[in-house]
């Protein structure tokens, strides 16, 4: 029994760049072998002390961000958040395509070696383009189909992501490869998204909605409940909490952390004399978002847990070019 509403998993840069990106997406991102990867060179590729470039369309991307800093403590980062387009859900693939494009080339222009796509609708959208655009290896995300079909018991799982996640027949055909015998309940959260971005992480309000937002999939006994957001994880105890103690809940977050390790060992680019094994994140942080710094500074400082210093990127603040002829037809 199939709904619809998903998001989110890893993937990697894969050598065929004709392929159809999505399906070897969805392999890839279930933590499958993949083959090693080839050693591409661009500014910041061939360079091991190079910076890791992740993005996503606002603050959802900060929670992958962790997972990598803790998996790879050493390494330095240069962090975008889309904010002046947030969410990505309500654009088009072609907009999407387009602004992610652009952000690419700036992570690119500023030396990255590798850039995450910590985002699952620019993983849909535009994760093939992106790797045929650019010379450095990409790590995409999809949702945590797989495990969750490989944990439930009950045969019955949840999935929450956008709205437009929800009702792309991408999910519908990862459910088909990977969820074929299990009872699938997927739906559209895009409010969750919201209070992200607005810092409501653990408030009576954010619990009231999250409550509201889940109802539909908790309704259907499920066990197992996946977070195809990433923003969602920023909301995980509250998610936890409204779930019960019956549900497990899962993400992608440390899986792409470690699909990120992996492509960086294949490629020789782990950054030298770095402590990876550590905890406590020792590489650099550099973070910029497209719209207004100062309330991004706040609500990245609340996901990460630490203070952080945030940059405007003024030239991604632009509008796409379909934005931009709605206005000119007001």
């Amino acid at each position: 029994m199939h709904n619809s509403d998903s998001k989110q998993l890893y993937d990697t840069s894969s050598s065929s760049m004709l392929q159809s990106a999505h399906l070897q997406q969805a392999v890839e991102s279930q933590l499958s072998q993949l083959p090693t990867l080839p050693t591409l060179q661009a500014p910041g590729a061939g360079q091991a002390s190079a910076p890791i470039g992740v993005f996503d369309s606002g603050a959802g991307g900060l929670t992958i961000l962790s997972a990598l800093r803790q998996e790879l403590p050493g390494e330095d980062y240069i962090y975008v958040g889309d904010t002046a387009h947030c969410p990505y859900g309500l654009r088009s693939e072609a907009e999407i395509t387009q602004l992610v494009l652009e952000i690419s080339r700036f992570l690119v222009e500023r030396g990255v070696k590798l850039i995450v796509v910590a985002c699952n609708a620019a993983s849909q959208a535009a994760l093939a383009t992106l790797r045929a655009t650019f010379p450095v290896p990409f790590v995409g995300v999809v949702p945590a189909v797989k495990p969750a079909a490989r944990l439930t018991r009950k045969g019955r799982i949840g999935i929450i992501a956008t709205n437009q996640a929800a009702r792309s027949p991408y999910l519908q055909q990862l459910i088909a490869d990977f969820a074929r015998e299990i009872e699938t309940y997927s739906h559209g959260c895009s409010e969750l998204v919201t209070l992200v971005e607005r810092g409501e992480l653990d408030t009576p309000t954010a619990e009231e909605v999250v409550r509201q937002a889940l109802r539909p999939v908790l309704s259907k006994d499920i066990d197992v409940l996946v977070l195809g957001c990433t923003h969602f994880p920023a909301l995980r105890p509250v998610i936890e909490r409204v779930a019960g103690s019956n549900v497990q809940v899962i993400d992608s977050g440390a899986a792409i952390a470690r699909r990120t390790r992996s492509v960086l060992e294949a490629a020789a680019l782990l950054k030298p004399s770095s402590n990876q094994g550590g905890q406590d994140p020792s590489g650099r942080l550099e973070v910029w978002c497209s719209g207004e710094p100062a309330s991004f500074r706040q609500i990245a400082s609340r996901i990460l847990g630490y203070p952080v210093v945030v940059h405007q990127a003024s030239q991604l603040a632009q509008p796409t070019t379909s934005a931009a002829h709605e206005e000119e037809k007001e």
